[in-house]
């Protein structure tokens, strides 16, 4: 497959924005990692005590974890450190607490930003979604197929313990030797985290821990997937007359989050500027939005409007948004 790299994609005069800073990098660090950490920590300690309260640890727990894969994902970009070994050495670490391999999800990262909107080239880095003329063309079984695959429970509640304890543990077929190696390792590397904990708590207590936090934490991963490319007036063109620059202004939503979520979700919902220029740590995302007259007409998702996307199935090329089964069945 070809790509057209966003290395080389117009980039307006963002640039000057594209420069990490040790000090954020670190304030960064110390407000994700070190607390998710220490509540991962005390969620053990917690175990024999009260599983109520192991849930209920949970909730901030996943929160962080959220925040430190939002930093993850700035490694995998280059952006979080001005140091390229810096980067690629963080995001090992930060992609195995959330049991994920840095160079195969990297890979399949950078075609999502290279291919993002393009109806031609879905399916690698992103959430599958079908038109409404596919889905016409299905067969029974694989509309049956789709529709559980959308639904909501499913997505949101078996779709985090898939990717997190199958998908992310097989390679793909055609995958790159590097990108082979990537997952083998990190299994590895996950395999004797996790016998050390078992070792020292039991096996009960590490699922019973490990598994608010994967289906919270990864639950939320999905959504942000999500609805940052499937909204009501999203970008989906072929790729003729798909532009990079287009895609990112229109393709990519500007979620309008409450100021703490915006804090556990690593400034993301700023979307748009992201996907302009993926070289912007996220703690310069807000500031680029805010500043830059390309970004002042915008259109903003707010966060009811990014739950109620969750309802959005299929895309439709005549008119050029995403629809709910009911729309669809009264086309």
């Amino acid at each position: 497959m070809v790509l057209d790299s966003p290395e080389a994609a117009p980039r307006t005069n963002l640039d000057e924005y594209a420069q990490s800073d040790l000090r954020r990098s670190l304030f960064g660090l110390a407000t994700s990692v070190v607390p998710f950490v220490a509540l991962w920590a005390l969620m053990f300690v917690a175990y024999p005590v009260s599983y109520w309260l192991v849930l209920l640890l949970a909730v901030p727990a996943a929160g962080f974890m959220v925040r430190s894969y939002i930093l993850f994902h700035d490694c995998v970009h280059g952006s979080y450190l001005s140091s390229r070994r810096g980067n690629q050495w963080l995001g090992r670490v930060l992609g195995l607490l959330a049991f994920t391999p840095y160079a195969r999800w990297r890979y399949e990262h950078l075609v999502h930003h290279a291919t993002a909107g393009d109806l031609d080239r879905r399916g690698v880095g992103d959430v599958p979604m079908s038109t409404v003329a596919e889905y016409e063309a299905m067969s029974r079984i694989g509309r049956l197929g789709y529709r559980l695959y959308r639904n909501q429970i499913v997505m949101y509640l078996l779709g985090p313990i898939y990717s997190t304890f199958i998908m992310q543990r097989i390679p793909t077929p055609a995958a790159r030797t590097r990108l082979t190696r990537s997952v083998w390792v990190t299994n590895l590397a996950a395999a004797l985290m996790v016998a050390t904990l078992v070792w020292a708590f039991g096996w009960q207590a590490v699922l019973l821990v490990e598994l608010p936090i994967v289906v919270l934490a990864g639950g939320v991963g999905i959504w942000l997937f999500y609805v940052q490319h499937q909204y009501t007036g999203t970008y989906w063109v072929h790729t003729d007359d798909w532009t990079f620059t287009d895609a990112a202004l229109h393709g990519s939503s500007y979620l309008a989050l409450p100021r703490v979520l915006q804090f556990f979700t690593g400034n993301i919902g700023f979307h748009h500027v992201h996907h302009l220029n993926p070289k912007i740590p996220n703690y310069n995302l807000q500031r680029v939005h805010e500043l830059e007259p390309t970004f002042q007409d915008v259109p903003a998702l707010t966060l009811r409007e990014g739950l109620r996307a969750t309802r959005l199935k299929l895309y439709d090329e005549r008119t050029g948004r995403m629809l709910t089964w009911k729309q669809v069945r009264s086309l």
